[in-house]
């Protein structure tokens, strides 16, 4: 094949391979490739976030409390306080002080934390306790103690797990999936407002003072991964209006730091009081050694432990006893004559100004002994205070 012929079929394969790369590039469509990153950081740390964007959108003011400190320029009128928090370290005071709070005209609205404990007459839950209000298991419940269906409702028939809350002059009731395994029960019968679902309670409404309380049995209809369900945006509405509102809640991932800042000074002694104690954890195990006693300390050692053994089994424990005291007698004697003339209290004085030990100390050990055999640990411990003493002699 000549030079030429070569050039020219070359060139038909390049012009061949580009109209079949412009063919299959023509036939390609083009895509997206979404990567989903997850919630932001600030909606993580925000589980009600989605709710305060709601109520503000609806004209409502909203805002985010840290802590029931928020009650001291918060005025009653006007305002609705959601505890949304865990309030299991709320004290007597703090409850007292949100409920007058409530009765100067606010609207304290709160989730039931604990269930009532028969045994023991309350839940332990102090808002509860107080507004006597008692939650229990659904399953928990008589047939009697649970709560009836609207009569003729179509909706509660056709709907038994959600939360049906009627209105005066609506046709249809709002829908809220509160968890079913809960129920609310007003033991005062205090309560002028409720929702129920087929089972359960789920919603109370009372008075107090001039103001008003609402506890629902859970809070997870507000969180941002549920707000937008049922009509649980319209009830957090609904339960706000013609308000302002302060939700009190915290995120679990900066809880510990607020604690430390708050107590700082105390977290701080803390700090340096652990690492004192590890110094000196590490100095003790890591300090000089000692060197091992020599063989016949050893042997000297083993043999009086034998010896003591051999007099114990022989003799029992009050002739070991009263043979330490003889010879704590004996040494006092030689350090002051006529010792064994004196009364027993002034032998213990003398003994505790010879030793420089507490008379408490002297009497310890010197004391006469039980007649009933010491238990091994009293026995131990009455020879330890002997062998001081001696050995202070």
């Amino acid at each position: 094949m000549s030079r030429r012929a070569g050039f020219l079929l070359s060139m038909a394969l390049l012009l061949g391979l580009g109209l079949l790369a412009s063919y299959v590039l023509g036939k390609l469509e083009p895509y997206d490739d979404v990567v989903e990153h997850g919630p932001s950081p600030e909606v993580a740390s925000s589980p009600y976030l989605a709710a305060e964007h709601f109520l503000r959108k609806q004209g409502i003011a909203a805002r985010r409390a840290e802590g029931l400190e928020v009650l001291d320029g918060l005025p009653s009128e006007g305002q609705t306080l959601m505890l949304l928090a865990d309030r299991g370290n709320m004290t007597p005071r703090q409850v007292e002080r949100v409920l007058q709070w409530t009765a100067n005209g606010g609207h304290l609205l709160f989730i039931a934390e604990r269930l009532w404990d028969e045994e023991e007459g309350k839940s332990g839950d102090l808002l509860l306790d107080l507004l006597g209000i008692q939650q229990y298991m659904s399953d928990d419940l008589d047939d009697e103690e649970a709560s009836e269906p609207e009569p003729d409702s179509e909706a509660s028939e056709a709907y038994p797990q959600l939360t049906k809350l009627y209105l005066e002059n609506e046709q249809a009731p709002a829908y809220i999936a509160f968890d079913t395994d809960f129920h609310l029960y007003d033991a005062q019968n205090r309560a002028h407002a409720w929702a129920n679902s087929d089972s359960a309670t789920h919603l109370l409404q009372l008075y107090h003072g001039d103001g008003l309380i609402t506890v629902l049995s859970d809070p997870w209809i507000w969180q941002n991964r549920s707000i937008n369900e049922y009509d649980h945006a319209w009830l957090l509405w609904y339960l706000s209006q013609d308000s302002a509102v302060t939700l009190l809640y915290h995120a679990d991932s900066d809880g510990l730091a607020r604690l430390l800042l708050r107590h700082f000074p105390l977290a701080l002694l803390v700090l340096a009081l652990l690492i004192i104690a590890t110094l000196w954890h590490v100095g003790v195990r890591h300090g000089p050694l000692l060197a091992p006693a020599s063989r016949a300390r050893r042997q000297l050692e083993e043999h009086l432990r034998a010896s003591a053994d051999f007099l114990l089994r022989r003799s029992g424990q009050h002739s070991l006893l009263k043979g330490l005291q003889q010879d704590i007698n004996r040494r006092a004697r030689r350090r002051h004559p006529g010792f064994e003339k004196l009364a027993v209290a002034e032998q213990w004085q003398v003994l505790a100004r010879l030793t420089r030990l507490p008379t408490k100390d002297i009497s310890q050990a010197m004391r006469p002994l039980p007649p009933q055999r010491l238990s091994a640990s009293d026995f131990t411990r009455q020879v330890a205070h002997l062998q001081t003493l001696r050995n202070a002699l």
